[in-house]
């Protein structure tokens, strides 16, 4: 358990595993804590080095007023590797963690590959209101996650909502926090820059997704240089709901 600094901001990061085989960087959602990696967190842990870190926002980082930027976020994510003493590294990045992610491999040297869940190349069609759900307010956190699993993953899985429930509670972005990392998802577009990102890219994505459409995947995944496409039945939040399939392929994709 570990801080690092940008300037004022204080960043909360955890590392855990082995770094022989490679560092596996997590960035996450925008609002969600870092709740969310828990399905690959344990699996990736021991064949890899994970380093999982709050963005600020949320969790154990620190929130400043908005609004944010994607800019923002990749300086956020510099600090850590610099903090942590990560030269090159795998990156994971879900919705507006696959956005930081594509912006720090267009930036840097640093990532050796990217695997982009839920990513969009550009934030401005997106509506996000529905996934999100104020930490203060059980039942409207439970309310969101009908935008981010579908229903039969809902209807099977009760525990696995009460236990997410609990997590947002502890974790999640407030409401000023959630609009400045929204606001730092609908100002991005680096859908004509592209091209600068060379490194082996895979795209997962929910077929279902209801707010950020699979479209946006498959386009993500078409002019990226070296981009591959995964299509899996499920929501937004692919790696709960299908998270032995993700987990699969993120094992190939990183082993290779």
């Amino acid at each position: 358990m570990s801080t690092a600094s940008n300037g004022s901001v204080s960043l909360y990061y955890e590392v855990d595993g082995d770094p022989d085989r490679g560092t596996v960087l997590l960035l996450g959602d925008a609002g969600y804590g870092a709740w969310q990696w828990g399905w690959q967190h344990a699996g990736l842990t021991g064949p890899f080095e994970t380093v999982v870190t709050d963005l600020r926002g949320t969790g154990r980082s620190d929130a400043p007023p908005g609004p944010y930027t994607v800019d923002d976020f990749v300086a956020d994510v510099q600090a850590v590797l610099e903090a942590h003493g990560s030269r090159r590294i795998h990156v994971v990045g879900a919705g507006l963690g696959g956005m930081v992610a594509l912006e720090l491999a267009r930036l840097s040297s640093r990532p050796r590959s990217l695997a982009l869940l839920g990513t969009a190349p550009v934030g401005a069609d997106l509506t996000l209101d529905p996934l999100y759900g104020d930490p203060s307010d059980p039942d409207a956190l439970e309310a969101s996650l009908a935008a981010a699993l579908s229903r039969d993953f809902l209807d099977a899985h009760p525990d696995v909502v009460e236990q997410v429930v609990e997590w947002r509670a502890a974790e999640d972005a407030t409401p000023e926090a959630w609009a400045a990392q929204a606001a730092a998802v609908e100002a991005f577009d680096v859908s004509d820059r592209l091209y600068e990102v060379d490194v082996p890219s895979l795209v997962i994505h929910g077929r279902d997704d209801a707010v950020w459409p699979v479209e946006c995947g498959r386009r993500l995944a078409r002019e990226l240089p070296r981009g591959e496409f995964v299509g899996l039945d499920g929501g937004h939040l692919i790696g709960i709901e299908r998270s032995r399939a993700v987990n699969d392929r993120l094992f190939g994709f990183l082993g290779a």
